[in-house]
């Protein structure tokens, strides 16, 4: 089958023609046409091949060879829907419940688990989504996000897990006062959509507490950070300690490597109540049997490749590569992750922690052209985000902390404000002007384009009383051409 059918500018009109405008592309102003991928490299129409830091869904590595086989195999044998009896959904619900606490034992397959809000009744739970359309329904309730470097409680507070643990109490308290009930707590074990953020240990089983004394279920979302991110634990919630458990377990996105497979996960007790409303559950797709043959193909080369291990090694060098920048350059205002779920926090001012969303883009941009793909992510996309395929080696850590240095070395532009940008400004004293680029980084090219620029704009004011001082920059020009 050909790599590519039509040429990239035909594919990018197709699909501004065909396409909902609301379904965006990665670098929207000149995006990537990739045909091809294989582990954590991408590759675009003329060869050139990107270092992937975006697709956590591709978990175990773009295109990987065991996963591919388990499809076909399964696929020429039989792929039918789950009211057929069959091997492959049991074994594999078998060796989830091995990952989980004991008492999550019941399992309800689906095909989608990327959780976007993208039904009425997920916008209404989903802030990030409501507060851009109808807003928040009365029986909505936000606690505020465990943030300890720029939430209420920070890092210097004594028990900050204790103190975000007791906010969730007061929302309870509030909806009891109102008369209401409380149904469920629903949070990311890591929230990635709030800015990558470390949950502090013990905050969860504290609010799971008050959510079960209230009469509610605790909802872990591990549709971001579940099968073995975080290095040291298959889950992320287990990073709380051993003695938490959710009622609930959301999963989906690395389940088939980029195979539509996600699950939920729950007790006997909860699962027995679901059964009695006397309504059968049926997914035309969830659980057929070619899903779960990629599932536990998934689960194997985890195991087999050390993938964990990997993530612990690789996501902690380039957290120590990441924080060593930060001691270089101010506009880095906190690193923090945990195995390869990272996150690189960039303000304008590391006193007043104020978000450099701008800054942050112009970095992602910069190191696309680097042939690196990351972006951003938190309330003020100002989080370069880090969570790549699970195969993420130490030479490519080393790639994207040597490229952000370089990118942030010197660049000045990065620090400007952003009516800075790009902009021609007037010298009243002597009626020049001043071209200012932002310039991440330095080079011949870069002053190639910047004396370009000033010849025509010297030319168009000041026209040929001016062809001296042109002339001058004209040699300049040329004498640039010949250094590179």
């Amino acid at each position: 089958m050909a790599l590519e059918m039509f040429r990239k500018e035909e594919t990018l009109a197709m699909r501004k023609k065909l396409i909902g405008q609301s379904c965006r592309l990665f670098y929207s102003d000149d995006p990537v046409k990739i045909v091809r991928a294989r582990g954590q490299y991408l590759y675009d129409e003329n060869g050139k091949r990107y270092l992937d830091c975006i697709s956590n869904v591709q978990h175990v590595g773009h295109c990987h060879p065991s996963i591919t086989q388990a499809a076909t195999t399964q696929m020429e044998l039989l792929n039918a829907n789950s009211r057929f009896l069959h091997d492959n959904i049991v074994q594999y619900a078998d060796r989830l419940a091995a990952t989980l606490p004991d008492k999550l034992r019941v399992f309800y397959f689906v095909n989608s688990g990327a959780y976007h809000g993208h039904l009425t009744s997920l916008i209404d739970i989903s802030p990030y989504k409501f507060q851009k359309l109808t807003g928040q329904k009365e029986w909505v309730h936000v606690a505020p996000i465990p943030d300890t470097y720029r939430g209420v409680f920070r890092e210097d507070h004594p028990n900050p897990a204790q103190a975000y643990a007791d906010t969730v109490k007061d929302v309870i308290d509030k909806v009891h006062q109102k008369g209401r009930k409380v149904s469920a707590f629903f949070a990311e074990s890591l929230p990635s959509v709030g800015g990558q953020i470390l949950l502090p240990k013990g905050y969860s089983t504290k609010v799971a507490e008050y959510v079960r004394s209230a009469g509610g279920v605790f909802v872990a979302d591990e549709v971001q950070t579940g099968f073995g991110r975080v290095g040291s634990h298959f889950w992320a919630f287990q990073l709380q300690g051993d003695d938490f458990s959710p009622d609930i377990v959301t999963m989906g996105k690395p389940m088939g490597n980029g195979h539509p497979l996600a699950c939920v996960a729950t007790t006997a007790e909860i699962a027995g109540a679901f059964t009695a409303n006397g309504v059968e559950y049926f997914n035309t797709f969830g659980g057929n049997p070619v899903s779960c043959a990629i599932g536990l193909a998934v689960l194997d080369v985890i195991e087999k490749e050390d993938l964990r291990g990997n993530s612990s090694r690789v996501g902690g060098h380039l957290l120590d590569r990441l924080t060593q920048l930060q001691t270089k350059h101010p506009i880095i205002g906190d690193v923090r992750g945990v195995g390869l779920f990272v996150g690189l926090d960039m303000v304008t001012d590391k006193e007043q922690r104020t978000p450099a969303t701008d800054a942050a883009a112009q970095v992602v941009r910069r190191l696309k052209e680097e042939c690196i793909c990351v972006s951003t992510d938190g309330p003020w996309e100002n989080i370069v985000k880090f969570k790549p395929p699970m195969c993420f080696s130490m030479e490519d850590a080393d790639l994207v902390a040597d490229r952000i240095h370089h990118i942030l070395t010197g660049s000045v532009g990065l620090h400007r404000p952003d009516s800075y940008n790009g902009r021609l400004f007037l010298n009243r004293a002597n009626g020049t002007y001043t071209t200012v680029l932002t310039d991440p980084y330095y080079t011949p090219l870069k002053q190639v384009c910047r004396d370009l620029l000033t010849i025509l704009l010297f030319f168009f004011r000041h026209g040929e009383q001016s062809s001296k001082t042109g002339q001058w920059r004209f040699l300049r020009f040329v004498q640039t051409c010949r250094k590179i």
